[in-house]
């Protein structure tokens, strides 16, 4: 899936996560902050890395600002911010591309 523009989904708000998807020229960036970094940093970028392979996505620059959200929810956050970024137009089959 191409990113043709910058996106966001979700908040700062506790137990949740804003994702910001932007476009870049080569490769996955993901960049993560959170207050339990040390504790749930590789399950973040873990679930972060599985979501956006299983959407197609090659090249984009991936923010994840974390408020101790949950696997179900970081992975929501990171499909709905692609869907907006890649402008994805149609019927949108919302957790049916990911597991």
């Amino acid at each position: 899936m191409e990113i043709k523009k910058t996106a966001v989904a979700g908040t700062l708000e506790s137990s949740d996560c804003m994702v910001t998807v932007e476009p870049a020229k080569k490769g996955i960036e993901l960049e993560l902050e959170s207050a339990v970094i040390r504790q749930y940093g590789r399950q973040i970028r873990k679930v972060a890395l599985a979501t956006l392979k299983r959407l197609g996505v090659r090249n984009a620059r991936v923010s994840i600002v974390d408020k101790g959200a949950l696997d179900c929810t970081i992975k929501a956050r990171v499909e709905c911010a692609v869907m907006r970024a890649a402008e994805h137009e149609g019927r949108i089959n919302w957790g049916g591309m990911i597991k």
